[in-house]
């Protein structure tokens, strides 16, 4: 394999630091250790500002726009994140359907089992019309008098994407002059392109799990095990006020599997250490991957691959720009690692997988940096740009940060790591 020649390597001095060693980070061993426990954290979400109900009526009335346009008669919502997304309630899927109609035109309306009827009219913030179905009916025939009601009995009916095959096919059974379409296109426009105030909750939660790594951090310890890392940061997640999504630690050779190894992990002096984190913030995310060696100086071969990481991120962002496809983004940072010797494509060792994914309410959602993706990139817009490498049987390194859209280019929630001994500024 071709291997690109790397010049200016600059290893640790002796007055750098070493991340994490076995005396500073158990406190069993080092009660007079700098460590502070969990209780250093305090709230840092009172001052939130939380997705009011006008902002929601504009998406509704975004949505009924876009309709409109296609002609598309209404949308339906399944519990979970659009259902949230345009009317603010959250409801657990069940075998009992409750289903959120958005029409072209007119108010939104539900369908709910009888017996939940007042606790979603606790819920409710947009619009007031509910159509019970109890036990021994069909919900689909409720649903299609629901239709009825806000003038659809024929035409294109936009299934969002969440919603399950059951209540799809139950409705098409009762009303087969209903044609059930993907509302992709009125659902993805809608979430794929934030508000400042989304944007605004997203900067809160990146800044939070930005601190929770750096708690969780110190209790990695030799011999310690992932768990060790995780559990302080969801710990700090929730002291800080937000929803504890995941905090992932891989070792050694199980860091060169993006999303880690089943096998048990022993952090050993010397291990490169790959930590992939998030939370939630009135509901939408944060998601951050650093890669630090733990508790000696970074070899040469280990500085080699996390600097020509750091290349191949900055490479993705400079190609995040407005007007250009998101998946210039992909091979702006692909090229990077390509041309060092790995890959090509998806071919290990090398990069695995996209560059980067949509986030917002959803971890994972439209807007993927990824190969022949043409959508273009537009002001709004948010994703990761994270592009592993993999090197199975040695390591793997991973710089994650996400970014929004703005008219003037790409912002970062959180700033790149600066080195492999400095894991934030």
């Amino acid at each position: 394999m071709k291997r690109r020649k790397f010049m200016n390597v600059t290893l640790m001095g002796a007055g750098a630091s070493i991340i994490g060693s076995t005396a500073a980070c158990d406190s069993t061993q080092n009660p007079q250790q700098s460590l502070l426990p969990v209780d250093q954290f305090s709230s840092r979400t009172a001052d939130v500002q939380y997705i009011t109900v006008d902002e929601r009526k504009s998406r509704v009335a975004k949505a009924q726009e876009l309709m409109n346009q296609i002609g598309m008669k209404a949308i339906l919502l399944d519990a979970g994140t659009s259902l949230d997304y345009y009317t603010g309630i959250r409801w657990g899927g069940s075998e009992r359907p409750m289903i959120a109609i958005i029409p072209a035109n007119g108010e939104v309306s539900y369908v709910c089992p009888g017996f939940e009827e007042d606790r979603l009219n606790e819920l409710i913030k947009i619009g007031d019309r509910v159509y019970p179905w109890q036990e021994d009916e069909s919900p689909y025939l409720v649903i299609k008098k629901a239709l009825e009601d806000s003038g659809v009995n024929s035409g294109n009916i936009g299934i969002e994407e969440r919603v399950r095959f059951f209540i799809v096919d139950g409705l098409r059974k009762v009303a087969p002059n209903l044609e059930l379409t993907s509302a992709d296109p009125i659902t993805i426009p809608c979430r794929i392109i934030k508000s400042p105030a989304e944007i605004a909750l997203m900067q809160r939660a990146t800044e939070i799990t930005i601190e929770a790594i750096k708690f969780g951090l110190t209790f990695l310890k030799e011999g310690g095990s992932p768990s060790d890392f995780s559990s302080a940061v969801a710990q700090a997640h929730q002291k800080m006020g937000a929803r504890h999504a995941f905090a992932l630690a891989n070792f050694g050779e199980a860091s060169a599997f993006p999303h880690g190894s089943i096998k048990p992990q022993i952090l050993r002096k010397g291990d490169i250490v790959l930590v992939d984190c998030g939370c939630e913030v009135g509901g939408y995310n944060s998601d951050i991957s650093r890669t630090i060696v733990f508790g000696a100086e970074p070899t040469v071969r280990q500085i080699e691959i996390w600097n020509l990481e750091k290349e191949a991120q900055a490479a993705g962002f400079e190609a995040a720009k407005i007007g250009a496809p998101l998946g210039d983004v992909d091979a702006a940072a692909r090229k990077v690692i390509t041309d060092a010797g790995f890959g090509p494509g998806y071919n290990l060792p090398g990069l695995p997988h996209r560059t980067g994914h949509g986030i917002g309410m959803d971890g994972h959602e439209w807007g993927n940096a990824v190969k022949g993706n043409k959508r273009i990139i537009e002001p709004g817009m948010c994703f990761s740009i994270e592009p592993n490498i993999s090197i199975v049987g040695e390591f793997g390194i991973r710089h994650e940060d996400c970014v929004f859209m703005t008219e003037s280019g790409p912002k970062w929630f959180s700033k790149p790591s600066p080195s492999i001994t400095q894991p934030f500024e």
